[in-house]
């Protein structure tokens, strides 16, 4: 986090790389079969629209320690996300360039959120 104010979710960087990620996730998937493996179009979208909502939700708790918790469901949700990616690529639905750069993101995603969670975590311990 920089050292600017967090008025809002809408301020942490993570939940705004979220939304972007969620943003391309939607596009990616807008000419998948209507009746795709799995519903894998809900699947991504679902997954993909979850991180910045648990993001999000997590900062509206008001406490350190559900932020982290709803932190940590992110991380799941990009897990997840990273899955249905590779599934879909591994099934035909996707190429592997498409989704190189949404994978890249979840890993770059996922490395600040553990980041965010870590600083959370050394400011309640002091």
């Amino acid at each position: 986090m920089s050292e600017r104010a967090i008025n809002s979710y809408q301020d942490l960087n993570v939940c705004r790389d979220g939304m972007a990620l969620a943003e391309l996730c939607y596009r990616m998937t807008k000419d998948f079969p209507r009746e795709g493996l799995f519903a894998m179009t809900s699947q991504i979208r679902r997954a993909a629209a979850s991180i910045p909502a648990n993001i999000a939700e997590g900062h509206g708790r008001e406490s350190t320690q559900s932020f982290v918790q709803y932190l940590r469901m992110s991380q799941g949700s990009l897990k997840e996300l990273e899955t249905h990616l590779l599934l879909s690529e591994r099934v035909g639905l996707l190429t592997q360039q498409q989704i190189k750069a949404p994978m890249e993101q979840c890993a770059s995603l996922g490395r600040r959120i553990r980041t965010l969670i870590r600083s959370l975590q050394q400011k309640t311990k002091r």
